[in-house]
């Protein structure tokens, strides 16, 4: 099976509180940058590795990302949209939602997340892991934010979101990639972190690590927003 078959799940539910005003009439994946909506340079990023099929985990405002991307058509893309319905359901427990459109196995993007990187090899990856899940992650060492992964011969050793322990070295790149497996137990329409998920199946030995190079960029913040959006425009960051 080639990585590529399998579809991405956009993580897009959120209320982008971080965001207001822009966000109290936008969802983030529609949010301005470098003059197009934010999904449109997401999309360009993953088609450029192949990846063609998506489901996006939506919440606040989600009816207007249908209504600009429709079923992905004339984007070149195949879009499928999963709702938190009435109370959200944490990341985790939107995935839970829409496993009957993921199948049983996919990867995962948060949806304010700018990542170029070669999404195929980290699936590839994945497949031949034969893990529950995947992570990617990239060294850190507390410059830019806590440290809060252990990654030890291709694996996470240990995750921990809330409480970082001294010597994790790492971070959460914001790829990755789960069996459906790795949500046994967990019921449609619990809210549920997906950190931890992660945190258990990175216990149980069963969460694969990628270590990646390249930084990370983001719009889940304003400042975050900014310095992407001028990068794209300067061109210091070739678009996909």
């Amino acid at each position: 099976m080639s990585a590529t078959n399998l579809p991405v799940a956009i993580l897009a539910g959120g209320l982008a509180t971080r965001l207001l005003p822009v966000s109290a009439t936008v969802p983030k994946l529609l949010v301005d940058i470098a003059g197009e909506p934010f999904f449109s340079h997401q999309i360009r990023l993953l088609k450029k590795s192949g990846f063609t099929r998506f489901v996006v985990c939506a919440g606040h405002l989600g009816e207007k990302i249908i209504g600009h991307y429709g079923d992905g058509s004339r984007f070149g893309v195949r879009l499928e949209y999963s709702f938190d319905g009435p109370a959200l359901l944490g990341t985790g427990g939107a995935l839970v939602q829409a496993l009957p459109k993921l199948g049983e196995a996919f990867f995962f993007l948060y949806g304010d997340s700018y990542l170029p990187i070669d999404y195929s090899t980290v699936g590839d990856y994945f497949l031949q892991s034969g893990k529950l899940g995947l992570m990617t992650v990239c060294r850190n060492d507390g410059s830019r934010h806590r440290s809060n992964v252990s990654f030890e011969s291709g694996v996470i050793a240990a995750y921990d979101k809330k409480t970082p322990r001294p010597g994790m070295r790492h971070i959460d790149y914001g790829f990755g990639a789960f069996r459906a497996e790795a949500f046994a137990g967990i019921k449609r329409g619990t809210c549920v972190d997906l950190a931890d998920v992660q945190q258990s199946l990175a216990a149980g030995g069963q969460l694969a690590g990628y270590e990646v190079r390249d930084r990370f960029y983001e719009i889940g913040s304003p400042a975050g927003l900014k310095e992407l959006d001028a990068l794209l425009r300067s061109g210091q960051i070739p678009p996909a």
